[in-house]
């Protein structure tokens, strides 16, 4: 993930005409249109541009500054997908709390806005959100977070996200690389721990019997 002023700066992304107001900007195929006078740290005025700029994911990092995410090819997808799958599968089972894809967005206490690959929160903390606001970006940092590094992912960037989500009020985030068949596990008041190739992740107690199966993550049957 890059933001904007990385991307341009690479070349791979450049306003689409300099004189248009409000800004465009090119990602491929993709347009991010910008209002005139947006300021990423309004959260109703971010929020609006998220929903009108998909299908690109759209973060901000605790400086204001916007991070730009694409849509992911079919193997990343069906990844993600599984993620979800399993944590899903025990939420249901155990009625503890509520999971959230990778489409939702989390404002945390340090100004940054942040949509994991898949999130958990339990029930008494999502309570405590007004129901209309549990329409918009959730206010709140989850329990849990996985997230998913893809091909295009650079790891140390994932890495300093990880410590943010703990910085936030996160309980366990887990950083999973299908490349190198790595897990990192995150917990406040630890030191990272990084398991090679394990074939399950037990989440307790953090998330009581859920048990992560890595084989279908790591090796996708598509």
């Amino acid at each position: 993930m890059l933001t904007i002023g990385e991307l341009m700066m690479s070349g791979q992304v450049q306003p689409k005409e300099k004189e248009l107001a409000p800004p465009i900007f090119l990602f491929g195929e993709y347009e991010l249109r910008l209002p005139a006078g947006f300021d990423p740290t309004n959260r109703e005025q971010f929020f609006q541009v998220c929903q009108t700029n998909r299908p690109l994911g759209l973060e901000r990092n605790s400086e204001g500054r916007l991070c730009v995410t694409m849509p992911t090819g079919g193997r990343t997808g069906n990844r993600n997908s599984e993620l979800n799958y399993q944590l899903m599968a025990w939420s249901r089972q155990s009625c503890l709390g509520y999971v959230f894809d990778s489409n939702t967005g989390f404002e945390l206490p340090n100004g940054a806005m942040r949509a994991p690959d898949a999130a958990w929160v339990s029930r008494g903390r999502l309570d405590t959100i007004p129901e209309a606001q549990r329409e918009k970006f959730l206010p709140i940092a989850p329990e849990f977070v996985i997230e998913l590094r893809s091909d295009s992912d650079r790891l140390p960037p994932l890495k300093t996200k990880m410590q943010e989500y703990l910085t936030a009020g996160v309980s366990l985030a887990l950083l999973l690389d299908p490349a190198s068949q790595k897990v990192y596990i995150y917990r406040p008041g630890a030191a990272m721990v990084e398991l090679d190739n394990p074939a399950t992740l037990d989440c307790s107690p953090e998330l009581p019997g859920f048990v992560l199966e890595l084989e279908p993550i790591f090796n996708p049957q598509i």
